[in-house]
């Protein structure tokens, strides 16, 4: 089997994938989470020496659901969620151990994810989503505007799903295979070139709720999607510079994030947060 299985709508013209020496802005990741430990490790320090008053948080209770990207499960923004908590975002865990299922059973886990969210909390939610995540957050959001106020996606290409570097359809090629092995869980020819696929595909370019807050997170330095397909034109486009994998703990993206979460309330420093 190729690599290139995916369907070609899913490679819209006007996209491509990246190159393959792309990737090499991948390493960028090393300096990233490098400059998160220093952060982490420099506020800890000020926090403790700052007067009691100012460690309290301007405290958000409209909840907060991160969901993590292809292949990846909810510890991929363990340190992104928190740096929200410590904003004073009440963050919750999408419960993703490996998003490497069915694109429309894990947007139906989702959708119940956010509906026990919302009965818990009293209020509608806001989604991060990262790669994978985003897109299939946006789908879900375009849904159940009911449940969703506000979505921040990262690095997600879903203007051209299928605009990703060859190592990821490597990656999907693999899946594949073993679903038709008969491994449960996996995601399926379907998924990537049937009617899931094309469903999918629909559900993350529906429009949106004017009631929805929607911000894209882009990066030109990306290496394993194509940028242009991240900017949806129905958000608010915001451009960073991280590698794909990096904006998942970048503090640079975490600051964004977090502007595009509370954009009208100042953030401060907090001692710490709280995880749902």
């Amino acid at each position: 089997m190729s690599p290139n299985i995916v369907a070609d709508f899913l490679l819209p013209d006007g996209f491509d994938r990246p190159r393959a020496h792309a990737v090499i802005n991948e390493g960028r990741v090393i300096g990233e989470a490098g400059r998160y430990a220093w952060e982490a490790m420099t506020h800890r320090g000020e926090r403790r020496h700052a007067p009691y008053a100012t460690r309290a948080p301007v405290r958000d209770d409209e909840p907060v659901l991160l969901v993590p990207g292809f292949m990846a499960g909810d510890g991929t923004l363990a340190l992104m969620r928190r740096a929200l908590q410590q904003q004073g975002l009440r963050t919750y865990r999408s419960h993703i151990r490996a998003n490497v299922g069915c694109t429309l059973n894990v947007a139906a886990q989702m959708e119940m994810r956010l509906e026990s969210i919302a009965q818990r909390r009293g209020s509608k939610v806001r989604i991060v989503g990262h790669s994978l995540g985003g897109m299939l957050a946006r789908g879900v959001a375009a849904r159940r505007p009911d449940l969703v106020s506000g979505l921040v996606t990262m690095g997600s290409p879903m203007l051209a799903p299928g605009a990703h570097h060859v190592s990821l359809s490597a990656s999907v090629a693999m899946l594949v295979r073993l679903s038709r092995a008969g491994f449960p869980g996996l995601m399926s020819e379907d998924c990537v070139a049937g009617a899931c696929a094309r469903q999918s595909f629909d559900d993350g370019r529906a429009p949106l709720a004017d009631t929805i807050a929607f911000t894209s997170i882009y990066s030109r330095c990306d290496g394993i999607v194509d940028w242009r397909a991240c900017i949806d034109p129905g958000a608010v486009p915001l451009e960073v510079l991280a590698s794909h994998v990096g904006m998942a703990l970048d503090p640079r993206v975490i600051a964004a994030v977090t502007r595009a979460l509370r954009p009208a309330v100042s953030v401060v420093e907090v001692d710490r947060g709280e995880i749902a």
